[in-house]
């Protein structure tokens, strides 16, 4: 189903603290296996629609190498010659954005950026989904990454999502990753496949996200971490 092109996404960048991240649902399968690539202090990259990875890979090197987001974008729309059939969007570890939506790709699809932001999104009921989005995840500046991440995703359901033939398409898979300084991620929660995927991912980062804290000590300060199961005792809501 990746090529099908129903999909709705937010990159973010926190100006507080310099972290980047990708919120993105879908009625395709498993999202967060092929759309996000994300490099700690360098950009956020999400390439949607008729699915082609190397784009995410290339703009990656390009950035690395001193490129903007837009010189990014440029290049790599002249390298794909179904690049009408793409949507990439970028946000780089300066906030500095990028997005591209081909003419190929299903309406209605479209894009809003701006600094430190960008939602865009294909075969949506329309405009409203990514103009939501955009202003849930700016409504919310003091709040961590994450948070605002999720409900930009929650804001684009709600305004009306994606939609198919016979009306409106059920958000199957959804993912919110986010990186500090680390290679590897502060926090990515994946659903893979739930007839209600936002809502299952919101349940799933409740849950989750109280363990940040003691998996930070467990990598730093091991011969100070409780036995999970007495830090669950001492630290969880019952």
């Amino acid at each position: 189903m990746q090529g099908d092109g129903t999909t709705y996404t937010v990159i973010g960048r926190c100006q507080r603290s310099g972290r980047l991240g990708i919120g993105i649902a879908t009625f395709s399968l498993a999202v967060g296996s092929y759309c996000p690539f994300v490099q700690p202090g360098q950009a956020a990259i999400s390439t949607q629609a008729y699915v082609n990875q190397h784009l995410g890979v290339k703009a990656m090197h390009l950035l690395k190498q001193g490129c903007s987001p837009k010189q990014a974008v440029k290049e790599i729309s002249g390298e794909d010659n179904y690049i009408d059939y793409r949507q990439v969007g970028i946000v780089d570890g300066k906030g500095d954005t990028a997005v591209f939506s081909g003419s190929h790709i299903r309406d209605w699809s479209g894009d809003i950026s701006r600094q430190n932001l960008v939602a865009m999104g294909n075969a949506l009921c329309g405009s409203e989904v990514v103009e939501a989005m955009a202003d849930a995840f700016d409504s919310q500046p003091a709040h961590d990454l994450d948070e605002r991440l999720l409900s930009s995703l929650e804001a684009g359901r709600d305004a009306g999502g994606q939609v198919g033939t016979n009306g409106h398409l059920a958000e199957r898979s959804a993912v919110v990753c986010v990186y500090n300084q680390e290679i590897f991620p502060e926090l990515d929660l994946r659903v893979d496949f739930h007839e209600q995927a936002v809502d299952e991912l919101r349940r799933l980062h409740a849950i989750y996200k109280p363990y940040l804290s003691y998996h930070e000590l467990r990598r730093l300060s091991p011969q100070q971490s409780p036995p999970r199961e007495a830090w669950m005792r001492d630290n969880l809501d019952d």
